[in-house]
């Protein structure tokens, strides 16, 4: 790119977002990465030469304070990969207990919300207006697994969450998509490789891809002039059980 555009990551110091940190940075974007550990955010800085914030999604003061550095720094925000997510312990429904639900609603959901609206407010207010935000979603945004119905509920929002951005934000040239993501190779998908639920019952190992064609998907995404979008895109293992899944 012709001068260096500002990009936001979180939930960036390991798995998909550091990543695609990583890629976006050796594509010339200046990228910051936040997450909860400041031992991780240490590392990617050391490691990758990105800037690094902690800031916990689930708090909106910290969100506001990530991105009033965010200001200080460079002054606006051109692309903003709202990644940060968590998965939860396997749970029929009918047991499924209220603490885990609410903290997977409070990360997946609440978090993507609050980081999505300090993005708005600072891509609606900067000079040139605009930016772009990219929600993670899932393939759970579309199908469920059997005893996720934390998970599924939060990235079903996710997708309702993408829409209205998307409507809100075109006044203000403020593009939004979602990537679909399915098992990509990743510690937290390292355990699909021994056996993961099926719909009827039984375990079965499921394939992986290289993390790297996450990469490419999000930097496509990303390097769209503001008048294009790519709205919702799914980047999947071809033979993992989705078409067809339930």
């Amino acid at each position: 790119m012709a001068e260096s555009k500002i990009a936001l990551v979180t939930g960036g110091t390991s798995g998909i977002g550091r990543a695609v940190a990583v890629g976006l940075s050796q594509l010339g974007w200046r990228v910051t990465v936040c997450g909860r550990r400041s031992a991780m955010i240490e590392d990617v800085a050391r490691a990758q030469g990105i800037d690094g914030v902690v800031c916990d999604v689930t708090d909106p003061e910290s969100v506001a304070k990530l991105f009033s550095e965010i200001r200080v720094r460079y002054g606006r925000v051109d692309l903003v990969f709202n990644n940060a997510g968590r998965f939860a312990p396997a749970r029929n429904f009918g047991d499924l207990d209220v603490a885990t639900w609410r903290e997977m609603i409070d990360t997946n959901l609440n978090g993507a919300f609050y980081v999505a609206r300090e993005a708005f407010r600072m891509m609606r207010e900067q000079s040139p207006r605009g930016g772009r935000i990219i929600n993670n979603g899932s393939i759970s945004a579309y199908v469920p697994r059997p005893q996720a119905a934390s998970y599924t509920t939060s990235k079903h929002a996710i997708t309702g969450l993408t829409k209205a951005i998307s409507l809100d934000g075109r006044e203000f040239g403020i593009a939004c998509g979602q990537i679909d993501i399915g098992n990509a190779a990743t510690d937290m998908t390292s355990g699909m490789s021994s056996g993961s639920l099926q719909a009827n019952g039984t375990l079965m190992p499921e394939p992986t891809f290289d993390v790297a064609h996450v990469v490419e998907a999000v930097t496509y995404m990303a390097g769209l002039p503001l008048s294009a979008n790519v709205q919702f895109m799914t980047v999947m293992a071809t033979n993992m059980p989705y078409i067809g899944r339930g």
